[in-house]
């Protein structure tokens, strides 16, 4: 039994819906702008550690979620090709569940992530890279809508979902680059 969404080709969609998840994207990652803008701290200071679990302080839970939800969102990129037939191989029935399931868990890793960021280092501006990294952060999640909103509406055209997708990763792989990567190398890849 088929979906309505996989008897209709997305191809017979306009490309005029693509409207509606940018603009909800785009007022997403304003929201959070804004929000962080508020909650910026004096720079050099730094808030105590509140998410003891196993790891030594907040920033390396940080790192190690960042890094955790980019391997996992690597796998997406993978598990989407081989959804769409990109592969050499065939598509097993399981693929698309590990697909879901392993985006919400890449959603459910920036969480802590994010929260630490937005209400306790609020919007940073203390050089190129920190800037850089707090734009990301906010595009992410604009990009993190706007993609659920191309997967659950239908109505877009062929190339839209790829290219949501891709977006999301990139952003997630330049949030890594400016946040965990720079921590492992300037600080070390300790817990």
């Amino acid at each position: 039994m088929s979906t309505a969404a996989e008897r209709i080709p997305r191809s017979s969609h306009s490309g005029r819906w693509l409207i509606l998840p940018v603009l909800v994207g785009a007022l997403v990652s304003l929201s959070l702008g804004l929000v962080a803008r508020q909650e910026a701290i004096a720079p050099g200071t730094y808030p105590a550690g509140y998410f003891r679990l196993f790891f030594s302080d907040s920033l390396h839970l940080k790192v190690w979620f960042a890094s955790a939800a980019l391997a996992l969102a690597a796998s997406q990129l993978v598990s989407a090709a081989w959804i769409f037939g990109k592969l050499p191989w065939g598509r097993p029935a399981w693929i698309a569940t590990l697909h879901r399931w392993s985006g919400r868990l890449v959603f459910v890793l920036t969480l802590p992530v994010a929260y630490h960021c937005i209400f306790k280092l609020g919007f940073q501006k203390t050089d190129h890279r920190v800037l850089a990294h707090s734009f990301l952060g906010c595009a992410f999640y604009g990009a993190f809508t706007a993609k659920v909103l191309v997967v659950r509406l239908h109505r877009f055209p062929n190339w839209a979902l790829p290219v949501a997708g891709g977006l999301l990763f990139s952003l997630l792989l330049a949030l890594w680059y400016t946040s965990a990567l720079w921590f492992f190398r300037t600080v070390g890849v300790g817990m």
